[in-house]
This record gives C-alpha cells, sequence and structure tokens, in this order.
C-alpha cells in the first residue's frame, strides 16, 4: 500500500489564501477599487439630495453626514498602521494618502455644507459663529489642522520639509482626531446624546493607546 504523501489542504490553504489577499492588495486595480468606494458615499449624498431623500431638513443631514463620513475616514487613516503591523501587510501603507486626502474632501465637504447651508456663506457671521461656539471652535481647528496635512501630502512638500519635519507635522493627525472627537463630543452635548461619540472616542482611544504602547516598548 503506498502512503499518501500530499499535504493536508487544512495546513496549506490559510497560508495560500493569506499570500492570495495581500497580492490582491498590490493588483492595480486595488487603488482605483479603494477611490470609487471612498467616493461613494459624497455620491449617495448628491444623489439623496438631489432626489429629495434626505428627511425633513436637508441642510442638518448633509452636515452631520458629511463630519461622520470625514470622523470615519479619520478612523480608517489612523487604522492602517496597526493593520499593516498585525498582518504584516506593508501594501496598506500605500493606501494611506489617498484615505487621508479622502478624509480631508469629506472635511471640505462638512465645511462647506455648514458654510454654504447654515451660515449662508456670510463670513461675517461664520467668525461670530467660531468665536461664539467651542464645538465650531474646535471643529474649525482640526480642519486647519487637517489642511496642513492635505497640503504637504506631496512629495515636493517632503522633499522641501525633509523627512523628520515632514513625520514630526504630520504626526498631528493624532491632534485633528482628538480634535474631531471633542467638537462632535460638544456638538452632542446640548441633546445629551454620547452613544456614537464613545464609539469614535472608544476607536481613536484604542489607535492611540497602540500607537503609544509601541512607541515606550520600543
Amino acid at each position: 500500500m503506498r502512503a499518501d504523501t500530499s499535504r493536508p489542504a487544512s495546513a496549506t490553504s490559510p497560508v495560500r489564501a493569506q499570500g492570495d489577499w495581500r497580492k490582491a492588495l498590490l493588483h492595480p486595480a486595488a487603488k482605483p477599487l479603494l477611490f470609487c468606494a471612498a467616493l461613494l458615499p459624497a455620491v449617495w449624498l448628491v444623489v439623496a439630495a438631489a432626489t429629495n431623500q434626505l428627511g425633513a431638513n436637508p441642510a442638518e443631514a448633509l452636515i452631520r453626514s458629511t463630519g461622520d463620513w470625514a470622523l470615519r475616514a479619520l478612523c480608517l487613516v489612523l487604522a492602517l498602521t496597526p493593520l499593516r503591523v498585525a498582518f504584516a501587510v506593508p501594501a496598506l501603507a500605500r493606501w494611506r494618502r489617498m484615505l487621508g486626502l479622502f478624509a480631508f474632501f469629506y472635511v471640505c465637504l462638512h465645511v462647506l455644507s455648514y458654510s454654504w447651508l447654515d451660515m449662508g456663506l456670510d463670513v461675517p457671521d461664520i467668525l461670530a459663529d467660531i468665536a461664539k461656539r467651542p464645538f465650531i471652535l474646535v471643529g474649525t481647528l482640526a480642519f486647519l489642522v487637517l489642511l496642513a496635512l492635505a497640503a504637504t501630502s506631496f512629495q515636493r512638500a517632503i522633499r522641501a520639509l525633509g523627512g523628520k519635519r515632514w513625520q514630526a507635522l504630520h504626526r498631528s493627525v493624532y491632534a485633528a482626531a482628538l480634535l474631531a472627537v471633542l467638537h462632535f463630543f460638544w456638538m452632542r452635548a446640548g441633546k445629551n446624546n454620547f452613544a456614537e461619540v464613545a464609539v469614535y472616542a472608544a476607536v481613536i482611544a484604542g489607535l492611540l493607546g497602540w500607537r503609544l504602547w509601541r512607541r515606550l516598548k520600543g
């Protein structure tokens, strides 16, 4: 009787499957697909606004929704490094700039929705509102931080600033994330509704805590 020398499927299939999805992340179509997926919420909001599907207060729905998607995109950007390290997938690093720019894109939509739909693009009123309401001030600070990061996210800026200064500047994304959560917290404080805030705060605290743990460990 001849011995069966073939390897068990259970020993090879997980490794093969892991290799397959890692290769998929490097596929030329991966970035365009990610781009389309990241753009879908904005497309949906435009379609919903055009077809009157945003409820009784479409302006408020747009302001809230764009803010939510900006915070989700920011959480995803911060999650890339832990995911890359945990699953040993260097290919995830190539998505960081695109997702970071999409986070800024949704922040811009959020700011535009507030400035146009809520304030009528009245600059003196907007400035007065920033000075009067703390959660608007904190949100504005987060926007300015992300503006600086988006403006310096390209190779020319990296060369101009130098690697160390560029990295130091881009670590301020953590400050932007904390300011964004504080903005969300103060906005919901008026209605005493903190359920969603707690979820985002826990996610960002976990991601920043992981980075602190890695730094102290290393």
